[in-house]
């Protein structure tokens, strides 16, 4: 069984990671870390894990963890995913990995000095309607792509929540952003060219709360736009010549609505919808992770990958910034 280690108490971990993990049928809670001991200690008996720490460098000192899942703030990652990896740990890290794609290469460099297992948790691509989509796209069943358009938008106005904080890494993009241009260049297994992009920023938080981009895949074109202000909303619908897939609950899938995909056939006007009623993805990315830091035959989100799509990301910030276009 993998041996896995938490650093923090975060509502994700609490929520998603630890119940996936404990769920798993190759990984086991082997300890918590917490600057609060008695937080650690709370959330390890919760989960039986026997282990708690007091300090994040006393769990990546422990022999009794395998790999750690890293749900800190967002400007810690990078910072966490080094120092535990450096100790010899594997590392699931939560998304977003950075803020910048050239920030991402050095952590790259020791991935590959110590031999370990280093994963942006980017959960969507574990999730068998995400790998359905591809195939159905791969396999022609709407022709040509032409048009791929996404939204996701949530409301969140809190002060004190990391979303809101700029020098946390908040903002709508480093939140959310990622995951329209991962699933886009997931099921396409194709990259942007270059972006347009309009941004508008909180003048209290000086995060960015909205923007709408169009991104320029050669082949075909993603429009997508997203908020941490508006009506909760995800959508993602991939349009070619001989029919569209819709993807229901694209993101958090069964929280906004129970994942399914529709494809809607042109010619005929007709419909097949794929239901995935019960699929746990933190569960399957988990276990990936573990299969892949164990025996190395799994697949998991690579950080070659994590630098392409901050790539996307890095241009999107570019282009708000002026009119036209934005090389990626």
């Amino acid at each position: 069984m993998f041996r896995w280690g938490i650093l923090s108490t975060a509502k994700i971990a609490r929520d998603h990671l630890l119940p996936a993990i404990a769920d798993s049928d190759n990984g086991v809670v082997a300890a918590i870390a917490s600057r609060d001991l008695g937080k650690a200690r709370a959330l390890a008996d919760r989960f039986g894990a026997p282990h708690a720490f007091g300090s994040y460098e006393e769990l990546l000192g422990s022999d009794a963890v395998d790999g750690v899942y890293i749900p800190l703030p967002t400007s810690q990652h990078l910072e966490w995913a080094a120092k535990a990896a450096e100790a010899g740990k594997h590392v699931l890290v939560e998304k977003p990995l950075a803020l910048k794609a050239e920030d991402i290469e050095p952590l790259i460099a020791i991935r590959d000095r110590k031999k370990v297992v280093i994963s942006e948790a980017f959960m969507v691509t574990y999730h068998p309607q995400w790998i359905k989509v591809r195939d159905l796209i791969a396999a022609g069943a709407i022709g040509r792509l032409r048009h791929v358009q996404g939204a996701f938008s949530y409301f969140n106005v809190d002060p004190n929540n990391m979303r809101n904080k700029l020098d946390l890494g908040g903002g709508a993009l480093p939140d959310i952003g990622v995951y329209p241009t991962v699933t886009t260049r997931f099921s396409t297994g194709k990259e942007p060219r270059r972006i347009q992009a309009t941004i508008e920023r909180d003048k209290t938080f000086g995060t960015d709360i909205y923007s709408s981009i169009r991104a320029d895949f050669g082949d075909f074109e993603l429009s997508f736009y997203l908020s941490t202000q508006l009506a909760n909303r995800q959508l993602m619908v991939f349009h070619g010549d001989k029919g569209f897939i819709e993807v229901r609950s694209p993101f958090n899938a069964g929280i906004y609505e129970h994942e399914r995909v529709e494809l809607h056939n042109a010619p005929h006007n007709e419909t097949t919808v794929f239901h995935f009623s019960g699929t746990r993805q933190y569960r399957l990315e988990v276990e990936a992770f573990a299969r892949a830091a164990q025996d190395g035959k799994d697949h998991v989100f690579s950080l070659e990958e994590s630098v392409l799509n901050q790539k996307v990301i890095d241009a999107i910030f570019r282009a708000g910034e002026h009119d036209g276009w934005e090389n990626v």
